[in-house]
């Protein structure tokens, strides 16, 4: 486990600094209207809202917008987890999967409990430096808690070559 992992989540929990950091780097996700919901070593949870910004033609939110919260769900693992580093980590996402169940309507909460699966593969990268990947599951669910979305995330992790 990094101990950086929590000086990450102070930054990242920030309203302001995260909003900033959204407008920054992902100015996708601050149109689309990504939050954190929820974050430990252990879970995390990114909520997005139905608006006309992120909807289809069908009136339901587009699926790319779907799988960004999706990603987002797993990828505050690895970078909390790679947040000042030493070795330093790179990471990268090789693979996503999306299957769809129901319509995206109101609020959505995707949801994935990989921390630790992340951790450890950064953790074993570091030791061998060899390579490590890792599947990341993320749920998406409405209000009322039916299945709408659910994601496999493929992320690659390795020691940087300085």
């Amino acid at each position: 486990m990094n101990p950086q992992f929590d000086r990450f989540k102070q930054v990242i929990t920030h309203p302001v600094k995260f909003a900033f950091f959204k407008l920054t780097k992902l100015p996708a996700a601050f149109i689309a209207g990504l939050k954190i919901g929820y974050i430990d070593a252990h879970k995390t949870t990114v909520t997005v809202r139905h608006n006309w910004l992120n909807q289809n033609p069908f009136k339901s939110m587009y699926f790319a917008v779907q799988s960004m919260a999706a990603e987002m769900s797993t990828g505050l693992f690895a970078v909390g987890q790679t947040y000042k580093r030493n070795p330093p980590i790179s990471m990268l996402v090789v693979s996503v999967e999306g299957k769809f169940f129901k319509k995206a309507t109101r609020l959505i909460s995707f949801t994935c409990n990989d921390g630790i699966l992340v951790s450890d593969a950064i953790d074993e990268s570091i030791a061998t430096g060899v390579g490590k990947t890792v599947v990341c599951k993320s749920v998406g669910t409405n209000e009322v808690g039916e299945l709408v979305s659910e994601f496999l995330i493929t992320w690659s992790f390795k020691v940087k070559q300085l």
